[in-house]
């Protein structure tokens, strides 16, 4: 089967109104790419982010099924098509496990996991008649390695690695590749509540001796969009800190 080698011309991004999310947006906007993403609560964000980019912004939770298909419906019916979808949403907590409660552990992993499920599902039909389509997920370096006490978190990005993996199988005949992308420490709003000691033990520990920026990310996330030849991949840009 040929492969069409070219970018994206339409994109979705979860989680997209800060961190990793928003810049991903910036990013496909600045390449003329008709961009949409969804957003859990942070409207004026949203709607900066929306006013700067020309991005379509729609509040949606990841984990409502029926949210994530009227979301869908609305902006294809203003873009087209989604060719392009980076599975972002996500949400963080420290816990010791033994203090997990269920409610917890079922939100973290309807949030990142489920997530992923039902946007991904959401987009298919579009890309499967196209014969075209990239998705990227967004997962963790405690994916690969776990985190104590982030138990429920790392197990949620680990199995966003396992569906990238075998989604890649089932719909490279489609022409459709599946990527992931595991962050490592990233200077972000989520990280912003670290203190000073600990950001500095983190980049004592990185051997290229910093933390991220959200552009290593963006530049690995592009890197997918525009691969015809790649998929089923886990690009890790983590200074080195896990290897």
């Amino acid at each position: 089967m040929s492969r069409e080698e070219r970018f994206p011309r339409t994109a979705l991004v979860t989680g997209g109104s800060r961190g990793i999310g928003a810049a991903c947006v910036r990013e496909f906007a600045r390449r003329g790419v008709r961009t949409a993403f969804l957003y859990a609560a942070a409207h004026e964000a949203a709607a900066a982010l929306a006013a700067e980019t020309g991005a379509v912004a729609v509040c949606a939770d990841v984990a409502d099924r029926s949210a994530v298909e009227a979301a869908l419906a609305q902006i294809t019916a203003e873009l087209g098509p989604i060719e392009c979808l980076v599975n972002n949403a996500g949400i963080a907590q420290f816990r010791l496990f033994t203090d997990i409660t269920e409610a917890e552990w079922a939100r973290m992993m309807e949030v990142h996991l489920g997530g992923s499920f039902r946007c991904t599902q959401a987009v298919l039909g579009g890309m499967i008649r196209e014969k075209y389509g990239r998705i990227i997920n967004i997962s963790s370096i405690w994916g690969l390695t776990g985190a104590s006490c982030e138990v429920h978190y790392s197990a949620a990005k680990a199995g966003i690695i396992g569906m990238t993996r075998a989604l890649a199988k089932e719909l490279g005949p489609s022409g459709i590749t599946v990527n992931c992308v595991a962050p490592g420490v990233i200077n972000t709003e989520m990280n912003a509540a670290l203190d000073a000691e600990t950001r500095n033990a983190l980049c004592e520990e990185t051997p290229l001796g910093c933390i991220g920026t959200v552009k290593d990310i963006t530049d690995a996330v592009m890197y997918f969009a525009a691969a015809p030849f790649v998929t089923g991949q886990v690009l890790s840009p983590n200074g080195g800190i896990v290897i």
